[in-house]
């Protein structure tokens, strides 16, 4: 499980940076990070500051990753963190059953297309690899 944690503090820190690239102006990726409608509107258009709170809260999550899996957690404030992380990404993966998450409807979009084969998934991932490290924590603690 080393390595699979590694891989996601890493994940997650990538997944920070770029949202620190965002904030600073660049535009690499960001079509397809964020929904659009049918026509390309985007249905959100975060500031600066809410981006740069996601690149925090995403650094955040790593740290928790670190903490249930590399530390001897006997605090249960980080087996609720991960919990509730895990319950965000699932909730995430699942989505709005609109434009966001494996039950969307809109499908034909840049960001839908990527949503399907990459952000979703990830999601899952990151919520089941945070349910399963909080339970390991409880039978560690």
């Amino acid at each position: 499980m080393n390595l699979i944690t590694l891989i996601t503090i890493a994940v997650l820190m990538i997944m920070s940076f770029f949202h620190i690239y965002w904030v600073f102006g660049g535009k690499l990726g960001l079509d397809k990070a964020l929904p659009t409608t049918l026509d390309g509107r985007r249905l959100i258009d975060p500031s600066k500051f809410l981006t740069f709170m996601v690149a925090l809260i995403l650094t955040g999550f790593s740290f928790v990753a670190y903490m249930l899996h590399f530390m001897d957690v006997t605090d249960n404030m980080y087996i609720y963190s991960g919990w509730f992380v895990s319950a965000v990404f699932i909730v995430r993966s699942i989505g709005d059953f609109n434009t966001v998450g494996f039950f969307k409807k809109i499908r034909s979009t840049e960001f839908a297309k990527y949503d399907t084969r990459y952000f979703s998934p990830l999601c899952l991932y990151l919520g089941i690899y945070f349910a399963l490290s909080a339970y390991s924590a409880v039978g560690n603690g």
